[in-house]
């Protein structure tokens, strides 16, 4: 198991040698191998608690990380960045993904936290990579709303862990341990940490009231960066999310269905509206992730845990390669959408962003079909002999609302893109390509992979 963390070990050590990005995409690639073993062999101690929940968001995120390592094989030929830069992304890749693997692990929850933390300093990091003054003051910004949501989720922590001290004293960190043993647990201070840290890691990935700030850093940043907010940071935060409010379901299910469906429905509505807005594609890219963690959340604790994992990982490949792709389609018109599926000498390439385009709100056969089909069948069956019935009815009815204006407004960019604005011509390299299909593949797995997603929870 010790093997996953030496591919972002030696990118770390190499960035401080000559870049050769070639090589580290190699290295990159090297870690779905040991991931590959966690997932047949799992297993937990008080270090590491490997079960088919954490090997699978385990396995998804490291195949970002290795689309990522694709992506910026032609990063310098998109935009100005000079060797020190490149260097710099590396080092604070390296870390940043370390500390997600450490997270993803963890058995305990302070380990949790602190690789939380890692990936939080180190992206404010790279996020500097783009050396503009915009970059600088969102590095800033970051530093801030990171800090504040890490402080959340660690006081959140802290009332969790004295909220089963008494009865399992060090043992109370223990995420195994706290979930097979949920009726030691205070359950009035659980409830409280537990809402605490829960906001924590929604204000990190972008929920309400910090709906703008995730999408500022994106645009000022690197177009990786945003491939590795959207498909491995948010991995490692959904999946405490998942573990904490697996507890929260057992003491009292009332006050986690209220409080996820009104805080997630209020975000659901002001994300819908900024993304009708939205003027570029990482802005939109952006804000429509929110939009599927608020989905995801909302699956699972309605008890549509299938809806919700197969939505997770759809999003988590969809999301890095539409941000990788933004590269592509801005090289000539940036921030603009007419005209940017224009101008390809391989057909090839626009139709599979196209297909991405119109995957990413749920069109068939896109997983997120499926997810959204089995998501709202869990909410509706939850309700069916429970005194939910009028809040699911009313949950479902304005999630549709708020998709429906979504759904218009990538129709309408994917129009715009295709068949509006000037035809100019666009380079595509051999990294992007390569890039493209692992996450198209990658997807069109996902499609035969139902029974395995059903047995993990």
């Amino acid at each position: 198991m010790s093997l996953v963390f030496i591919p972002p070990i030696l990118i770390f050590v190499l960035s401080y040698f000559k870049i050769n990005r070639i090589l580290m995409s190699i290295i990159a690639s090297s870690v779905i191998l040991p991931v590959i073993y966690i997932i047949f062999h799992p297993f937990q101690n008080s270090i590491f608690y490997v079960d088919k929940l954490g090997s699978f968001v385990l396995l998804i995120s490291s195949i970002v990380g290795i689309g990522v390592a694709l992506g910026m094989i032609s990063l310098p030929n998109r935009i100005k960045i000079d060797e020190k830069n490149i260097k710099r992304f590396y080092r604070f890749f390296g870390l940043f993904w370390l500390g997600l693997i450490i997270s993803i692990l963890a058995n305990n929850l302070g380990i949790y936290w602190i690789g939380l933390e890692l990936a939080t300093l180190s992206t404010v990091y790279m996020i500097k990579v783009n050396s503009t003054k915009v970059a600088d003051k969102e590095a800033w910004k970051y530093l801030i709303v990171g800090a504040v949501a890490i402080s959340l989720i660690l006081f959140g922590i802290i009332l969790i862990y004295a909220s089963a001290k008494s009865n399992l004293g060090d043992n109370a960190m223990n995420f195994y341990l706290l979930m097979k043993n949920f009726h030691l647990i205070n359950p009035y201070l659980f409830e409280i940490g537990f809402l605490i840290a829960s906001i924590g890691m929604f204000v990190k990935m972008g929920f309400f009231p910090m709906n703008l700030w995730l999408a500022d850093i994106e645009r000022a940043a690197i177009y990786p960066l945003g491939a590795l907010f959207s498909g491995i940071l948010e991995s490692a935060i959904i999946l405490g999310f998942m573990r904490l409010s697996k507890i929260e379901m057992e003491i009292n299910y009332s006050h986690l269905i209220v409080f996820i469906y009104i805080y997630a429905i209020f975000t659901l509505f002001m994300v819908s509206f900024l993304i009708y807005r939205s003027k570029d594609y990482v802005r939109l890219f952006s804000l429509s992730g929110i939009e599927h963690m608020t989905l995801i959340s909302i699956f699972w604790v309605s008890g549509g845990y299938f809806a919700a994992l197969l939505h997770f990982a759809a999003h988590a490949l969809f999301k890095p390669a539409l941000f990788l792709s933004s590269g592509i389609l801005e090289q000539n018109k940036k921030y603009l959408f007419k005209g940017t599926l224009k101008g390809f000498k391989n057909k090839f390439i626009p139709l599979l962003i196209s297909l991405l385009l119109l995957g990413v709100i749920s069109l068939p056969p896109s997983p997120m079909f499926f997810s959204e089909i089995y998501g709202f069948k869990a909410m509706i069956d939850v309700s069916k002999d429970s005194h939910y019935f009028l809040l699911m009815i009313f949950g479902v009815f304005m999630i549709l609302v708020f998709l429906s204006i979504i759904f218009y407004k990538f129709v309408n960019v994917y129009q715009e893109a295709l068949y509006q604005g000037e035809k100019k011509e666009k380079k595509v390299y051999k990294s992007e390509i390569l890039m493209l299909l692992l996450f198209t593949i990658s997807l069109a797995l996902l499609l035969f992979s139902f029974d395995y997603i059903k047995g993990i929870v």
